[in-house]
């Protein structure tokens, strides 16, 4: 059964209409949605940020298949001008791995694959967001990280940023998380910031890449509607889609450009069935939505980021969160403890005792 077939609807068993062939087959089509102008922006001013939301492939040879198929993004978005292309996590390798696979498909950020992602940036002179395994060795241990390659538009390679904080079991199980500074990297002289995935859903981590600098902050990510379970079965409900609950506000609160950059379709792994959210989108600083992919299709979003086409987000310009803040009060953000945690293990009810909660980071 290939990714392509009608079947894996019915596997998935989530509530999707079965298409017929045809509707199926034109998912896969690439639909190109654009929020631009005649011109990119002019170098400094802005960005012109190109999403590709896709059904990658997986399996065996699935390196040199997405490779493939990358290359051909590039050109794709290269011709409509765009500056920086984003792809979604693990968009090398496939997000549904089992640790063996992890390493199996994992390379250094020097090897083959991201050299020939350098190449292409270099070609085409368009800076490249690729998330891949990426395998270090240090002292005679290996080590896999969920990665992503920041590639400047010359082809240099900027930062192969290592996801900090992990989801859920099957992510701890293939992957050691990272420790990063979050540095904000000028891609065609433009300052953007890197997130991966689940990393996005934290207010703390969008708001160190504003102090820092970044007009625009991008994650690449695979979402799914319902969560797959570590004895494999999946949540009984779906979780909220993040992109629309959540990411509006870092815009705003942030006053800088935010966008998702998801897959769609299908995967599968030892007769289990990912079916990806599909919920790509680009924001801009009034928390407005720019440009958004439909969930089912292969898409490449292209959005004009330009800060300057945006006024401030409170009408007294010389008042806004960022400059309004007093870190002096914030120490307990950095704190080891916290009193947050239902400590007894039980869903809330109304006769909880909401102050005996504690937490200990790294306990």
């Amino acid at each position: 059964m290939s990714n392509r077939d009608p079947e894996y609807l019915r596997k998935a068993n989530d509530g999707t209409p079965e298409y017929n062939p045809v509707v199926l087959k034109s998912f896969r089509k690439l639909q190109i949605r654009t929020s631009i102008y005649e011109t990119p922006p002019e170098r400094g001013s802005g960005l012109r940020l190109a999403i590709y939301q896709a059904e990658a492939n997986w399996g065996p040879g699935v390196l040199a298949r997405n490779l493939e198929r990358l290359a051909d993004a590039i050109e794709k978005a290269a011709d409509h001008g765009s500056q920086l292309l984003v792809f979604p996590e693990l968009y090398l390798s496939g997000y549904t791995l089992d640790p063996d696979e992890a390493q199996a498909t994992s390379e250094p950020a020097s090897g083959p694959a991201i050299s020939a992602c350098q190449d292409l940036a270099s070609k085409y002179g368009i800076a490249l967001l690729v998330p891949y395994g990426e395998k270090t060795e240090s002292g005679g241990k290996t080590q896999c990280f969920d990665s992503i390659a920041v590639i400047h538009e010359s082809g240099k390679l900027l930062d192969s940023y290592k996801k900090t904080h992990l989801y859920g079991q099957q992510e701890r199980d293939n992957w050691t998380p990272g420790i990063s500074d979050f540095p904000v990297h000028n891609i065609h002289d433009f300052p953007v910031g890197v997130l991966n995935c689940y990393e996005c859903e934290f207010p703390e981590l969008v708001r160190i890449l504003a102090l820092k600098g970044a007009k625009l902050v991008v994650g690449p990510t695979a979402a799914d509607s319902y969560y797959r379970l570590p004895d494999g079965t999946r949540s009984k409900v779906p979780y909220p889609d993040v992109a629309k609950v959540v990411f509006p506000a870092h815009a705003w609160c942030n006053n800088l450009f935010f966008a998702y950059a998801n897959r769609c379709g299908f995967e599968e792994r030892d007769g289990e069935v990912w079916h990806y959210r599909g919920n790509s989108i680009v924001y801009g600083p009034h928390g407005d939505v720019m440009v958004e992919a439909a969930h089912e299709q292969d898409t490449l979003l292209i959005a004009d980021c330009v800060p300057a086409y945006y006024g401030m987000t409170h009408p007294a310009p010389n008042y806004f969160y960022l400059k309004d803040r007093r870190p002096e009060l914030y120490g307990m953000l950095t704190s080891n403890d916290a009193s947050f945690l239902n400590v007894t293990g039980k869903d809330l009810n109304e006769q909880t005792d909401l102050f005996s909660g504690r937490y200990h980071y790294g306990a």
